[in-house]
């Protein structure tokens, strides 16, 4: 499947905005942030143009599985915690 078709079989509803950063790595990532819930509504890496990453705590649904893995763990937030199986990496 093409990067572009990829692309258009995710949407987003709502305002939103979108932006770019350069984090350690120096690969870009361009966000979308949803303006109403004031979170990350998704991502996109730049060297891997064809996924589309949509953070776990976007969806409602309380049968979803825990985290099975976590990155950059010395950027993570105090308040956040994962799963004591869950795989960690930095």
């Amino acid at each position: 499947m093409s990067a572009e078709r990829a692309r258009r079989n995710v949407t987003t509803e709502g305002a939103a905005s979108t932006y770019r950063r350069t984090p350690d790595s120096g690969n870009a990532i361009t966000y979308r942030f949803c303006r109403t819930r004031g979170a990350t509504a998704g991502y996109r890496l730049d060297p891997v143009l064809d996924i589309v990453a949509i953070p776990i705590g976007a969806f409602t649904d309380p049968r979803l599985p825990p985290p099975r893995f976590s990155v950059y763990e010395s950027h993570r937030r105090g308040w956040v915690a994962m799963p004591a199986n869950a795989a960690h990496h930095d």
